[in-house]
């Protein structure tokens, strides 16, 4: 118990801002410079973010919206009447009512996943033909279906069993499917949509220059565990990520970022993945959910009873018991989850510049200079992309899980620990 407490809880270490990094980030925030765009990839880098910013705005209150209308519309009891007319099983007349509620929000959210797809083509970040975007599309739809239907089914039992503490019971399955889906995603999951090769196959001189970098932070990821994605069939973006936990636990490397990055810059990509494992995020991040859930569970538990007492009836909804009665958690947790958006974001740039700091340390001594390295890596990410040099406050706090990208090359050269009377914060001098 001792030792799982110490890899999931992080260290005041890593907690802390140290005075190097400090000073670090006060610097960052007169730099305005670190990361420019040519006038005019700029204008298409501001078109692109009010796009990308008004699509994910639509899409959330839409979301909330059409849930609101299918209820006033009594759509989710006429599916469950369907349903229960096909079958008297209880599970049929789960994956039953599950997949038509599901193909029918599915369909009143096409409109908006067309535009983005659109979006993507018109601005160069994706080349993946329609076909090929509607087969993914459908392959997504299925898996949803499966995961959802068998959850569904659980969520209802436990309703049964225990109808004032279901929030809690159906809490710990939700959590071992969460940790099932992260375990398996990287071998069952993630194979259906992106073609993987192993790494040492395609590029041994850069396993060569990413095992220097395993070596220094001392993580244990052999060079089976590194592998290349042929991730230009479809986009011409970049990145780079790491998955999965035990037997699973791998890093993937983009084609594109390899094509477009050099040598150093990889390994600088590389130290900020290792980062994530070498600091426990997934662990943290998994720990994070799991109290987002309870709270959201209890929560939601209290607003779908009190929106079964006041409207039930019209809704021509019987009980919490009733199929019909996931639409009515459905918009409940949706709407939880638009006003949870800042603080799940706000986690999540806090890892992500955990893992900025831990790689551009991880690199020292293996690249010339790291504090260049990095800012040219996140300029080239940020041009490639279309990032906006100078996106709104708001928009960037409420919606985007990383820092800016011209914060994150801004620091990466402000932040230098290795020079006289300044510290390091992972690694020691």
């Amino acid at each position: 118990m001792t030792s799982f407490f110490a890899v999931a809880i992080p260290s005041a270490k890593a907690l802390e801002t140290t005075p190097t990094e400090a000073q670090a980030l006060r610097a960052a925030e007169q730099n305005q410079t670190a990361y420019t765009l040519p006038p005019e990839k700029l204008k298409l880098a501001k078109e692109l973010f009010r796009s990308r910013t008004a699509l994910h705005f639509v899409g959330e209150a839409w979301g909330i919206l059409q849930l609101v209308l299918l209820l006033a519309m009594g759509v989710p009891a006429r599916l469950r009447d369907l349903a229960e007319r096909l079958t008297e099983s209880r599970w049929g007349q789960c994956f039953v009512f599950v997949f038509l509620f599901l193909l029918l929000t599915a369909l009143l959210n096409v409109p908006l996943r067309l535009y983005g797809h659109h979006v993507s083509l018109e601005y160069g970040l994706s080349v993946q033909r329609w076909g090929s975007w509607f087969a993914d599309l459908g392959k997504s739809f299925l898996l949803e279906w499966l995961v959802a239907g068998l959850l569904v089914m659980v969520l209802f039992w436990v309703i049964r069993k225990s109808p004032k503490h279901w929030w809690f019971w159906f809490w710990i399955p939700t959590m071992a499917a969460v940790l099932f889906g992260v375990f398996l995603s990287p071998i069952l999951v993630d194979p259906l949509f992106n073609k993987f090769e192993p790494l040492q196959q395609h590029d041994p001189a850069l396993v060569t220059q990413l095992e220097k970098v395993v070596a220094r932070s001392g993580v244990t990821l052999p060079p089976d565990r590194m592998f290349y994605m042929r991730a230009s069939s479809k986009v011409t973006s970049m990145n780079a990520y790491v998955t999965g936990f035990g037997p699973s636990k791998r890093l993937v490397l983009w084609d594109t970022t390899i094509a477009a990055a050099t040598p150093d810059e990889l390994a600088g990509v590389f130290g900020h993945e290792l980062g994530h494992y070498a600091l426990h995020h997934i662990v943290q991040g998994l720990l994070f959910s799991a109290v987002f859930l309870l709270v959201g569970f209890f929560v939601g538990q209290r607003m779908t009873w009190w929106l079964l007492a006041r409207y039930g009836a019209r809704w021509q909804i019987r009980s919490q018991n009733d199929w019909a009665c996931l639409a009515v958690l459905a918009l409940v947790l949706n709407v939880l989850n638009f006003f949870a958006e800042p603080i799940e974001n706000s986690f999540s740039r806090s890892i992500e510049h955990a893992a900025d700091v831990y790689g551009q340390e991880a690199i020292h001594g293996i690249v010339a200079d790291p504090q260049t390295t990095t800012q040219q890596g996140f300029q080239k990410l940020g041009e490639n992309s279309l990032d906006d040099p100078t996106p709104h406050p708001l928009i960037d706090f409420w919606s985007d899980g990383h820092p800016s990208t011209a914060s994150r090359a801004a620091f990466a050269l402000a932040y230098n620990p290795w020079t006289a009377g300044q510290h390091p914060k992972y690694f020691q001098p």
